[in-house]
């Protein structure tokens, strides 16, 4: 039988990015006792208040079909919130999605095609390669820099623009360096992508979760950039809820006219009772992100001071979001092999550098959403597996 070349083109960008996770998570069902450090799920409940409106909201009948642009409550809740952020927002602004995943899904495939080109800060997201790669478009990698904190330089994704480049997909708090671009900076970008005609396609679910003194900035915000501008996000990280799978796009109402009826053909609209509990979320402040971002920042804290003084793991602190990367370089084997020698050996399981990009070889990214005290013991091993790689060089 015959399948579509989609299939092929994400065939080696599923599961395999995931490997070493499936194979911690294989061990520790087999009874072996696995510290986990791998994907970015929080480790705080939602709101008992935001399960009570869902419970509420099945009971009251709200299971049936919904609309494709998304439901009242929730259109009217996220025009009040990002008109805090720019004038002139509407309802028509807006496209609600199962989650950011599914946003950056749509948003993709009424952007580009086969030929178009999307630059992409590396190291990214795992899956927005998978994202680019499902239209036909091809990913341009930009680097991001250790030295420049991991924050995209305007001259570096000048430098790497082709002609087929149509779209840059930005990633602001970035997973997985914990980067957090300033106004300036996006102002900067911004320029480039008006020169050449680029959309921006903003990635912000760890919006609300930014450390003490780092100040959030977005694209959309920025008047001269709202006509090529578009931001997803979800109330996954902030609200610890990702598995409900509710998230939106926020751009042009001519780009949300045009892509409505690619989310209608996708979905044919979300779930009454998941948007009644995502209204409440985004109309009341509930400390969850405050719990979280506190939370993260020790531990992040703690990695750090784990650490110090080290000649073989070196920590590059975030600014949010909840990882943090290690440079394993200097123990003479990259992060991909380093990875998987720490899960055999010292049973901790983190994600390799490798599945988010060339630039991230070198590195671990370690999840801060374990308490302090299992962190600091995978630190310590960590640091152990390190010292006897270093023995036997």
């Amino acid at each position: 039988m015959r399948y579509a070349s989609i299939t092929d083109r994400l065939a080696h960008l599923g599961s395999g990015r995931w490997a070493l996770h499936t194979n911690a998570r294989r061990m520790k069902a087999a009874g072996e006792d696995i510290i986990e450090l791998t994907i970015g799920e929080p480790d705080v409940a939602p709101d008992q208040a935001l399960l009570d409106e869902a419970s509420r909201a099945m009971y009251a009948g709200r299971t049936r079909y919904s609309n494709g642009r998304g439901e009242p409550a929730v259109l009217k809740a996220l025009v009040e919130k990002y008109s805090k952020r720019r004038a002139g927002v509407s309802e028509r602004n807006f496209l609600c999605f199962p989650g950011t995943q599914t946003a950056l899904y749509g948003v993709m495939t009424g952007l580009v095609e086969r030929g178009d080109g999307v630059l992409v800060g590396d190291p990214l997201y795992a899956t927005y390669e998978g994202v680019i790669a499902s239209t036909g478009a091809h990913m341009i990698p930009v680097p991001l820099r250790p030295e420049k904190k991991f924050h995209l330089q305007a001259a570096d994704l000048e430098r790497a623009i082709t002609p087929e480049a149509r779209v840059l997909l930005l990633n602001t708090p970035h997973n997985p360096t914990g980067a957090v671009l300033s106004e300036a900076e996006i102002v900067a970008i911004g320029e480039v992508c008006r020169k050449h005609d680029l959309w921006i396609v903003s990635d912000e679910v760890y919006e609300e979760l930014i450390f003490d003194g780092v100040k959030f900035a977005s694209p959309f915000d920025i008047p001269e950039l709202a006509d090529r501008t578009i931001a997803v996000s979800s109330i996954s990280k902030s609200h610890a809820a990702p598995g409900f799978r509710s998230g939106w796009a926020a751009g042009p109402e001519e780009f949300c006219e045009k892509v409505l009826p690619v989310s209608e053909t996708m979905l044919f609209g979300v779930q009454p009772f998941i948007s009644d509990m995502t209204a409440l979320a985004l109309s009341k402040h509930f400390d969850t992100a405050d719990v979280m971002r506190a939370n993260y920042a020790r531990r992040a804290a703690i990695v750090a001071k784990s650490f110090e003084g080290s000649n073989l793991v070196k920590p590059m602190m975030p600014e949010g979001g909840m990882f943090i990367l290690l440079d394993v370089t200097a123990t003479g084997l990259g992060g991909e092999e380093f990875a998987w020698e720490l899960l055999r050996e010292e049973k901790v399981a983190v994600m390799p550098g490798t599945s988010f990009g060339d630039q991230a070889a070198g590195f671990l990214r370690i999840s801060l959403t374990v308490p302090e005290d299992v962190l600091a013991t995978a630190m310590e091993r960590v640091a152990a597996l390190a010292s006897r790689l270093a023995a036997k060089g």
